[in-house]
């Protein structure tokens, strides 16, 4: 019905036709309500609906139960952005004032919209000036992209994992050993050196004549 009465006014459609129009897009059990609604009237006398303003009300006691805007009322006042991008949030929140037939003024409704912003958007746009409901959503919106690009910036940047400071760690390590051997290594390097060394005495390994261990007498003949 909302959607007719749109087309209504911006057809500028006379308020004397605008119900036997809308009637003609009633179906199924709308249409059936409808005729026998007339029927009754004509029945017992009484006059048929003949404002459209009569037919929403008509229809509304007919078709919406008692709880509804009660209903309405409770989604709106739990209503919170969450997972929902902020257009979504923005709509949500619209569409549950515009059906539960709420006029308030403007400052409330940006109280109700702050309430249900998630909170690392809300802390960001409390400290910015805002005129009215339109700019604070456009700001909104502003921060919620600049949140959603943080993380990528974070992806994007130089970063080293520890397994590579432990490879480039290691690879230093394995050439300071090469270019300072160790004590052990130099003993081993020596031990190494010395085995091929042949005393031309005894024939020994290991040691010079000089140096030799072996004591051979020397027999003098008179």
């Amino acid at each position: 019905m909302a959607k007719v009465e749109q087309l209504f006014d911006n057809h500028v459609v006379e308020e004397e036709r605008r119900v036997s129009l809308a009637v003609l897009s009633f179906q199924g059990h709308a249409l059936n309500w409808w005729t026998t609604l007339v029927l009754q009237k004509r029945k017992i006398g009484l006059l048929e609906i003949e404002y459209f303003f009569d037919l929403k009300e008509t229809l509304h006691a007919r078709h919406v139960p008692s709880y509804y805007k009660r209903e309405l009322m409770d989604k709106l006042q739990r209503l919170q952005q969450r997972t929902m991008s902020m257009e979504e949030y923005r709509q949500k929140m619209k569409l549950y004032i515009l059906r539960a037939g709420i006029d308030e003024e403007e400052d409330l409704t940006i109280a109700r919209f702050l309430s249900g912003l998630n909170y690392n958007i809300r802390d960001r746009v409390e400290l910015l000036p805002y005129e009215n409901l339109n700019e604070l959503v456009q700001m909104c919106i502003k921060v919620e992209q600049q949140l959603l690009r943080k993380p990528i910036c974070k992806d994007s940047s130089i970063s080293f994992s520890k397994s590579d400071f432990q490879k480039k760690d290691f690879s230093h390590a394995k050439e300071t050993a090469h270019r300072h051997p160790t004590k052990g290594q130099d003993k081993g390097e020596t031990s190494k050196r010395g085995s091929e060394i042949k005393c031309f005495k005894c024939l020994g390994r290991g040691h010079v004549a000089s140096q030799c261990p072996t004591k051979r007498t020397i027999v003098l003949k008179g």
